[in-house]
């Protein structure tokens, strides 16, 4: 298994760590450069989005919502998601079940 709390890069612009996977949770702390995004992407995972700093452009199946500092967005199973920073910013993430295939990347 994956070592818990390494720094990794994802996209461009964009840091994410795994900070606790447990049970049937997983926990990610993603940090952002202004203007950086997240791709498009779904995963059979149920996941909620909270914005710790910054502003983001989140996109949930084709609409666009504004997440700002103290929000939070639910994406469910199969949904096409992605963020854009509007400037710096972190967002914690949220999984159920573990996201197995993020800690075998690492």
């Amino acid at each position: 298994m994956a070592e818990i709390g390494v720094w990794e890069d994802a996209e461009s612009g964009v840091r994410r760590r795994i900070l606790q996977a447990q049970g049937r949770l997983m926990l990610m702390e993603v940090r952002f450069a202004a203007g950086a995004a997240g791709y498009e992407h779904s995963h059979v995972h149920e996941q909620i989005s909270y914005c710790v700093a910054g502003r983001f452009e989140y996109s949930l199946d084709g609409r666009t919502l504004l997440l700002s500092e103290g929000e939070s967005v639910y994406v469910p199973s199969n949904a096409r998601h992605g963020a854009k920073a509007l400037e710096q910013g972190a967002l914690i993430d949220v999984f159920t079940p573990v996201r197995e295939d993020l800690l075998r990347q690492r």
